[in-house]
């Protein structure tokens, strides 16, 4: 499937069955805009809809300061009430894209992840920070809350009252915080972040497509159910990679001790 040029994304193939997703407005620290918001939107419901050889992707910001400094309020300054609800419900849409992506999505953050910059890696399936890299939700000081599922997503990688104390205060953290409290899987050298995640990319790329997107989905789904009901929700993902080619070649490789080829059939 040939995508759609995005005016504010990067969009590169760094690696076989990766995409290299770029958060691209670095003069306004890559904070996202109406136009923005919609390419993402349309970015990642095109994946959902139709992933192709696409097997992971990782979302970066360009340069080395900002992954995203959150909604852009100079593009927001002055808007009328009714204005302001209508482009939310374009922001709402963007981070409902992102975490219903059947793609498994690594978000590489290279500095600033402020606001719903936060709730965009948050929405991620996970996260790898640079060593300079600050989060923050900082929604209270300006009058609102998060509302692009920071008191959902924060909460549930770090906790109630962790998650409280973030976004009550509008305190910033480090990335070894985030580390520290689970938001973060691990934390790499500016220079070195996007290579690792690239890296991690790849391996998640080489096994079976059709059984990651069902493990996600069995992981994302199942939190929030009860253990009965995940397990339900869990055999039906299972059941679903029974009947695919993917299985029977990772068998046959096993067994004659080669690499699985894998098709995503």
């Amino acid at each position: 499937m040939t995508r759609p040029a995005l005016a504010t994304l990067e969009i590169s193939v760094p690696r076989d069955h990766v995409i290299q997703v770029t958060l691209n407005r670095p003069t306004s620290a890559n904070a996202f805009n109406t136009q923005m918001a919609r390419d993402l939107v349309t970015f990642y419901e095109d994946l959902a809809l139709d992933p192709g050889d696409t097997r992971c992707v990782v979302m970066t910001g360009a340069g080395e300061k900002a992954f995203c400094a959150g909604a852009d309020l100079k593009e927001r300054d002055g808007m009328s009430d009714h204005d302001w609800g209508l482009q939310h419900l374009v922001y709402e849409r963007m981070v409902r894209a992102i975490l219903n992506c059947p793609v498994p999505i690594i978000a590489a953050v290279n500095g600033a992840a402020y606001a719903g910059g936060c709730e965009i890696a948050a929405a991620a399936d996970f996260i790898y920070a640079s060593d300079n890299a600050r989060f923050a939700q900082t929604e209270t000081r300006i009058g609102i809350i998060p509302g692009a599922g920071g008191t959902q997503t924060l909460a549930r990688a770090i906790g109630e009252r962790r998650a409280k104390e973030v976004i009550l205060s509008a305190r910033p953290f480090s990335a070894a915080e985030a580390l520290d409290w689970g938001l973060a899987n691990a934390v790499f050298p500016i220079d070195k972040l996007v290579d690792e995640a690239l890296d991690a990319a790849e391996g998640i790329a080489r096994n079976a497509p059709i059984a990651v997107r069902q493990a996600k989905q069995a992981i994302y789904r199942g939190a929030q159910m009860s253990l009965a009901d995940g397990l339900a929700f869990e055999i039906e993902a299972y059941n679903r990679t029974i009947n695919t080619e993917d299985r029977r070649e990772g068998v046959r490789a096993f067994n004659e001790k080669r690499q699985p080829l894998f098709k995503g059939q």
